[in-house]
Parts: structure tokens; C-alpha cells; sequence
């Protein structure tokens, strides 16, 4: 071989490798929190060097900006996760980006925009917006399933959702399931996240709107668990990598729970699974038993107390994967920690919090609950929303449908998601909420009024 072949021969070996060695996008991007000043984005790669975000306001490209990942680490799925969290951005605007990962620009079929939080407060009114709320993502893997009818039935839920145009997504628990070849081994957790991430239905979803979460039995650990999960602390650092929350439990109390703000909605998101006493201890014989842990609940009881201080927060919702009001002898609602139940919401009545609303899953049905607080008193209400692609079952012919707080038109046990919009001003602000299911038909439409739930309109500050 002549050296100008050779020298050919080198270059086009050296194009090859470069080309094999590019990275490859596997999930994402995804919309994380999101404030006045600083967004949240996630993807997650396999094989690269280098990933770069390139973000300017919307139509004023001389304001780009940039923000390069390299020394990238790897997961145990072999998988790189990466979190972009550019600050110091301008309140209350729109966005532009692109992503690329070594080097080759990535190309999307939706927008790849993001929004700051606008600065509403002392100045005018609460602005108008609308959330989704699921729960129970299964996604099939024949080779470890379960032997039988497979249990996902499609994800057309999460395909629908990503249509809606809503501005964020709750997310409460079982967002995806590991299954027995996954909770024996490090490795096969991390796998279990990657995969189920990765499905193309969920892709515009994930892209469109900001995610925050919460988890269940399902993404914590083994089904029904308990706080003496032996992986727990591996699980909580995959939740911590793939989710964008603002905060992950406290300093010296470990856990997922957080809680964020939107328009005048402040959102409590619990973690249901860290400390939680299994459901077959005998809570009349064990009257400590607890499904939150002490230290959360009165972290919860504060953050309550504070929403209600600040004055401009017409919303409490509080978020968690387990049912609240509901009161069926099943294993895994919070009627098996009543004592627990009964001292939160006690509490909400003597310190006349208003405005509560429990956002929970798992059950795999959808319905609204509701309970007074005392003869005359206002009401709180519950809105679970369940399942997004997991098996479901005839809930509307089953004991839960004579449940006392239950709103019995509301229930809904088919693949579906819930979509809540808030709306009106002063006396008139209310949420509405309606489930859609997988074959885009609305089940039902309710209206809550703000002033059910115990708001009173107040004067606009002059401050």
C-alpha cells in the first residue's frame, strides 16, 4: 500500500471511529421545576463525551447562552443522566433551546422551548393554568413479566397526555414498576428506570410541560413495601437522577418529599414508602404507626401553616401516592393509619386551613372524594388519578363505590389521566377537573369552587 492510500485508508478509520463512538440520545429532554430564575432540564444518553445547551429568549438570539457536560459518568444500566439547570434567567419569559451531544445539533418533532415564572404577586391576579395528575405507568417487558395477560394495556393515556397543552404534570408514584429481576440487584433498578423512560410515547409528553413527582410502592421498591427495604437508599438516588423536583426530603430526614409553587397553588408532594410501617402492623395495638414518619408529617403540618401566612396561596394540594379519605378496609390506604389521617386533617380544621385538596394514585381507578370539616364547615377534597397504562378494574360495581366520601360519577376504572384547570378570579376561582381516557373520551367534569373549600376573597394588597 503506497502512502497516499495509507494516508486515506487512516482518515477514513479515523471518520469510523468518531462515528461509532458518537453518543447517542436515549430519553428526554425533560421539563423539571421550574421558578422565576432558574429552569430544569433532564435527558439521558449512552456513549457520549459531551452534551451542550444552547438556550435564548424567544426571538432575541444575541441572548444565547451556553452550558457544555463533559467527563459524563455512567450509570450501572450504563446509561449517562444529565441535569441542566441554567439560572439567572429573565422572570417571566420564553425560551428557545437546542441540545447536542458531541458536537451534532439534536432535532425534535415539538418545540424545544421552556418558561420562567412570572412575578404575579402584589400586582395583579392570580394567573389561569392547567395541570395533569397520573399515576401507575406499567410498561410491558414479556421476558419478566409475569406469566399470562400482559399487564400494561397500551400507553395511549401518555401519548393524549402529551396533546393537552397543559403547563406541568403531577406525578404520583408507581411511574414505573420494578419487577423481581430488578429489586434483587443495583444494576437492575437502574435498567428498570432507563427502559421504561425511554418509550417513545412518552417522549413529547416529558418534552412539553414541566414534571414533578412523587413515588410509590412500585418505583420505591417491592410491592406493599416497608421503610426496611434493603436498596431503599439506591432507589431514592434513581428517583433523585431521573425527576427534576426542587428539593428531595431534608438535612438529617432523608426522602422524596418536596413541595412547589404555581400561581396561587402551593403543591406538597409526600413520601409515602421511607418511613412507612407495614400495612399489617396492628395500628390499635401500635398507635405510633405511621405511614409518613413523625418528622414528615410535621414538616408537613408547617409547610400548611406557612402557605396559609403568605396569605396569596388559594390552593393547598398535597400529593401522595397512597389514597387519604377514602375509608375501605383496603391494605393500602391511609385508612390503615387512621390515627395519622385523623391528626393531619384535625389539624387543618384548628388552624382553619383552607383550600386543601389530596392529589393520590395508586389504585388504579380514577374518583373524586370529599369530606366536610364539621357540620358547617369547609370541605377538602381528594383526586385520585389512576392508572396511566396499568391493569384496571370494574370500581364502579365494587364495594369502593359505596365509600361515604366518594362521588360516585366520578369513577372511572379504564387507562386514563386528570386534568385540572384552575380558573376565575376572587369568588369565582375553581378548579375543574375531568379524566380522559386512553381513547381520548372525557369520563366526567367537576367543578370545585374555591369558596366550597373554605376561601374567603381578600383585598388586593397595596404593597
Amino acid at each position: 500500500m503506497n502512502l497516499r492510500l495509507l494516508a486515506v485508508f487512516t482518515a477514513c478509520s479515523s471518520l469510523l471511529a468518531t462515528a461509532v463512538q458518537a453518543g447517542q440520545l436515549v430519553s428526554g429532554p425533560m421539563l423539571g421545576y421550574r421558578s422565576h430564575r432558574e429552569v430544569f432540564l433532564w435527558l439521558e444518553t449512552k456513549g457520549a463525551n459531551a452534551v451542550t445547551l444552547d438556550y435564548w429568549i424567544a426571538g432575541k438570539p444575541e441572548t444565547a447562552q451556553s452550558i457544555t457536560r463533559d467527563a459524563l459518568s455512567e450509570s450501572p444500566a450504563n446509561g449517562q443522566v444529565i441535569h441542566f439547570r441554567p439560572g439567572m434567567l429573565e422572570v417571566g419569559a420564553d425560551y428557545e433551546y437546542t441540545l447536542s451531544i458531541d458536537g451534532e445539533k439534536l432535532s425534535f418533532p415539538y418545540p424545544t422551548t421552556f418558561k420562567t415564572t412570572k412575578l404575579w404577586e402584589w400586582r395583579g391576579p392570580p394567573p389561569e393554568f392547567t395541570f395533569l395528575v397520573g399515576s401507575c405507568l406499567y410498561v410491558n417487558e414479556p421476558a419478566v413479566d409475569r406469566p399470562g395477560t400482559p399487564y400494561g394495556k397500551g400507553l395511549e393515556a401518555v401519548s393524549l397526555a402529551g396533546e393537552t397543552g397543559a403547563d406541568f404534570m403531577v406525578w404520583l408514584g408507581d411511574n414505573w414498576y420494578y419487577r423481581e429481576v430488578d429489586y434483587s440487584s443495583v444494576s437492575g433498578l437502574w435498567h428498570r428506570a432507563q427502559r421504561d423512560r425511554a418509550q417513545p410515547e412518552l417522549q413529547k409528553l416529558l418534552g412539553t410541560m414541566n414534571h414533578y413527582a412523587t413515588w410509590d410502592d412500585h418505583d420505591y421498591g417491592p410491592n406493599d413495601s416497608n421503610w426496611s427495604f434493603e436498596f431503599k437508599e439506591e432507589t431514592r438516588k434513581i428517583f433523585k437522577s431521573y425527576w427534576g423536583n426542587p428539593s428531595y426530603g431534608e438535612r438529617g430526614n432523608p426522602g422524596v418529599y418536596t413541595k412547589f409553587y404555581w400561581g396561587d397553588a402551593v403543591f406538597i408532594l409526600m413520601d409515602d414508602y421511607t418511613y412507612r410501617d407495614d400495612v399489617e402492623l396492628d395500628q390499635d395495638k401500635h398507635e405510633a404507626k405511621s405511614m409518613w414518619g413523625r418528622r414528615q408529617l410535621e414538616w408537613l403540618k408547617q409547610s400548611l401553616l406557612q402557605a396559609k401566612s403568605l396569605g396569596h396561596y388559594t390552593f393547598k394540594f398535597i400529593g401522595n401516592g397512597t389514597q387519604v379519605l377514602q375509608t375501605g378496609e383496603l391494605k393500602m390506604s391511609h385508612e390503615a393509619y387512621r390515627r395519622e389521617r385523623e391528626e393531619l386533617i384535625q389539624f387543618i380544621a384548628d388552624n382553619k386551613i383552607t383550600g386543601v385538596v389530596f392529589l393520590t394514585g395508586d389504585v388504579h381507578h380514577t374518583g373524586l372524594y370529599r369530606r366536610q370539616l364539621g357540620a358547617d364547615g369547609p370541605w377538602i377534597y381528594e383526586i385520585t388519578s389512576s392508572p396511566l397504562s396499568a391493569g384496571s378494574w370494574a370500581v364502579e360495581k365494587s364495594p369502593k363505590a359505596d365509600d361515604p366520601f366518594v362521588i360516585k360519577e366520578t369513577l372511572v376504572g379504564d387507562q386514563n389521566f386528570v386534568s385540572v384547570s384552575v380558573t376565575g378570579e376572587g369568588a369565582t376561582r375553581a378548579l375543574v377537573v375531568s379524566s380522559t381516557d386512553k381513547q381520548g373520551v372525557k369520563r366526567f367534569e367537576h367543578t370545585i369552587k374555591a369558596t366550597d373549600l373554605g376561601f374567603v376573597p381578600r383585598r388586593r394588597s397595596a404593597r
